[in-house]
Order: structure tokens, then sequence, then C-alpha cells
């Protein structure tokens, strides 16, 4: 069967059968022999993946969810019209998702409450369904799902300043790479660019965890406390900060680089980059760099360097710009 064999009422059948499976994954009585089915369905073509994966979004909250194995994004000539998901999904939706989602909820699967938002050009103030609130840096999207069990935030990428609503009996919950923060009620930033992570404690405790194999419930931060991880690390970095630490300079839209080496600085800078600097080898990232920086200028910091640091900049086969340091000059004789 090719994508172009296939009729419209085919596609059609095809929509069906993703709505049915989306269903039944969800329910508590699915059983294993039903599992084993929808496995042998989603690998038999490419386009029942595609559907399945499009049915999840439009119940919106597909990453919460327990689902399969990731299945891999395929380019398809003739997808099924987004109208006749909407359609089936909200047929679904009116006949199974009351049940599901009181059964879902009381298991700890289905969050009663989701919500998504995004901080492109401007820093950004949300509240969540449980009266926390989330201050959200440039270049940033987050997610919250309020499970039974707890209260789950996922950093896609970007920074959040969090002022958490107190409930001991329900934690709040933060996931950022490979780790997670969790806490009952406080204030403290998370910091995320690509698989590092740094948490800065204000008020109240946290604990984090940068592995799931770490026994326990992780590190404990008090106040003036950071934890950094990145992928790999079995334990975060454990560190004392000051009350006036930089890195909630943010929220004022400035970046502060106090004296930083540029392999130190460079992840603080290339989260605002569309384009991220590169560094051409060891050396040049042990030049150190300061200043304080609006967030919403640091494109103009690329051409700037050069001018204030002994370095030059050159381009990879990617089109990056790299920072190479200039080559000492002989002694004179």
């Amino acid at each position: 069967m090719t994508q172009e064999s296939l009729s419209e009422a085919e596609y059609d059948a095809i929509t069906d059968a993703a709505a049915h499976w989306c269903m039944r994954l969800h329910a508590v009585d699915c059983s294993a022999e039903e599992r084993l089915a929808f496995e042998q369905w989603r690998d038999a073509h490419p386009l029942h993946a595609f559907e399945y994966e499009a049915m999840l979004e439009i119940w919106g909250v597909a990453e919460h969810l327990p689902r399969p194995q990731p299945i891999p994004n395929v380019p398809l000539n003739k997808p099924a019209p987004a109208w006749r998901r909407y359609a089936m999904a909200a047929s679904v939706c009116a006949l199974a998702l009351p049940l599901a989602a009181y059964s879902g909820w009381h298991l700890g699967w289905l969050p009663n409450s989701y919500q998504h938002f995004e901080a492109s050009d401007n820093v950004r103030q949300v509240t969540l369904s449980d009266g926390s609130q989330i201050e959200l840096n440039l270049n940033t999207e987050l997610t919250f799902s309020n499970y039974k069990d707890e209260r789950r935030v996922t950093l896609k990428k970007g920074e959040a300043f969090f002022e958490v609503s107190h409930d001991l009996s329900h934690p709040f919950v933060v996931r950022a790479a490979e780790g997670k923060i969790r806490v009952t009620g406080t204030r403290f930033n998370v910091w995320r660019y690509e698989d590092q992570v740094r948490v800065n404690l204000i008020e109240g405790s946290v604990l984090v965890t940068s592995n799931a194999a770490l026994p326990g419930d992780g590190l404990r931060l008090g106040p003036a406390m950071q934890a950094q991880y990145r992928h790999g690390d079995y334990m975060p970095q454990i560190s004392q900060t000051y009350p006036n630490d930089n890195a909630l300079a943010w929220r004022s839209g400035k970046l502060v680089l106090d004296n930083l080496a540029l392999n130190e600085a460079l992840p603080l800078i290339n989260r605002y980059l569309s384009k991220p600097l590169k560094l051409a080898d060891a050396s040049t990232g042990a030049i150190r760099v300061g200043g304080v920086y609006n967030i919403k200028e640091l494109g103009g910091l690329v051409n700037t360097l050069p001018k204030v640091l002994p370095v030059y900049l050159t381009r990879n086969t990617e089109g990056d710009p790299v920072i190479n340091s200039m080559p000492r000059q002989p002694p004179k004789t």
C-alpha cells in the first residue's frame, strides 16, 4: 500500500482507526492484547503512525499521556483532511472522554487542567490554574498539567521564575532536560539551554534530581543556593550564591557576565541568538569576558566581541559564527 494508492475512503478508515486506538490506549480496561494489536496496526504503514500522532495532538495532552514508543516523522503527500480529524476527535471525545477523564484522573494518568505558554520577544508573566505565578524570559516555552498526585511543569526551552502556591499534599514538579525540581511552595529560577540546566533558589526549599537513576528524592537546596546539571551528570553540582545573584538580572532585561570564561558565558549568550556562537578551541574558551548587556540586543554582541577581546570571528560550514583567539605575537628581539 503506497501513499498515492490510498483512496479518500481508505484515508478515512485510517483516521477512524487512529481515533479508536487513541480512545482504547487511554482506557482503564485496555488489555495487553489490545496494545499489541495497536502496535501491529501502527507499524503496518507510516500513515497509521502519522494519523495516531495527529489525533493525540488534538487531544491536547499528548506529552503527558502513557503512549507507545516515539514514531519518527514521516513526510506525507496526502494527509487526511484536518477537518475530519477534528470531527472524529470531537465525536470520540463526546462519547469516551467523560469516563476516560474520570478514570484517568484518579489513576494519575490524565490532568484535569493543561496550559501551554510561550514568550518570544518579550518577558511574559502568567498565572497557572493552581494560582502559581510564572515569569517567562525571552525565547521560553513551557507547559503545565495538573495531575492528581502532582502539579507538573515541563520547561521545553528558555528560562522561568516561579512563585509556587503552597500545597504540601500536591507537590509542584518542574521537568527540565533529564532532571526535575520538586517543591511544595517557594520562589526559584530555572534556566535551560539544550541539555544544561541551572536552578537558583530564592525562598523556601527544593529537591533537585539530575537523573532518574539517582536514589531518593534528590538534593535539597536552601535559599541562596544553586544547582547545575547536564546530560550524563549523575549528581547536580551544588554551590552557594549571593542575594544579588546575577541569575535574575533577566527580569530587569539584563544579562550580567561577571568576568566569566567564554566557555561558561556562551551558553548564557547563545540562548538569545538565532545562530549560536562557537569556540574554535579550548584556549579561546578560557578568555574571560564581562559586562552588562540588554537581552534584546545580544545579537549586536557578536560583532562587538573582537573590539573588546583579543579574538576574531569566522564562520563554520553551518554558517555559525566561530570565535578564534588572536595569535600571540612573537617576542621582540
